[in-house]
């Protein structure tokens, strides 16, 4: 039960973010969000430091396991173009829905993390079967620094879901995800 209490706890701390911004952020909000009585997040993470890691760790969490069930559902891009439209689907998702909420979240964190380093080492992009997908269409396409390549290309669709987020769009244009494709292949 503690383990499912913390991740309540978590999860609901990763909506009032959401909502609020990290100033929202506190123990007692976390308990109104969650529908537990006053003291409950107190109890399970004493600082606000033990519950903002706590909200990283599930963010992250709640990440992969999007990224994995994205990539059981669909085939893994062969091409420019299919690459492209993964791209744009997963902006998409981003940008809309829960996925947004998680956005806007992982990126007050990732302002956070400038401050507590301890954050940025769990916010560090990770591998995943996207990724390598990524990595390995652009080394069938010749390119030599792959990897390299494939840190830009997703900087910079992350980007594309950061100026959405800020701009107030709930999609990024698929030929902007193509021109960055074409780019990376280049």
């Amino acid at each position: 039960m503690t383990g499912d209490r913390r991740t309540v706890l978590a999860d609901a701390a990763i909506d009032v973010l959401a909502d609020g911004g990290m100033r929202a952020l506190t123990h007692r909000a976390v308990d109104a969000a969650a529908g537990l009585p006053a003291g409950t997040t107190s109890a399970y993470f004493r600082t606000r430091e033990a519950l903002l890691t706590a909200l990283v760790k599930r963010l992250v969490e709640r990440d992969q396991a999007e990224l994995a069930a994205a990539a059981a559902a669909a085939p893994l891009p062969r091409d420019p173009d299919e690459l492209a439209a993964a791209l744009t689907a997963f902006c998409a998702r981003r940008l809309r829905g829960e996925g947004r909420r998680r956005s806007l979240a992982r990126y007050a964190c990732a302002v956070e993390s400038v401050h507590r380093p301890e954050l940025r080492e769990v916010l560090t992009p990770r591998e995943n079967a996207a990724r390598d997908a990524v990595r390995n269409l652009i080394a069938a396409h010749g390119a030599a620094d792959a990897e390299e390549r494939t840190v830009t290309l997703l900087a910079c669709v992350d980007g594309l879901v950061f100026d959405r987020l800020v701009a107030g769009g709930d999609s990024v244009p698929g030929d902007a995800v193509a021109r960055l494709v074409a780019a990376a292949l280049a």
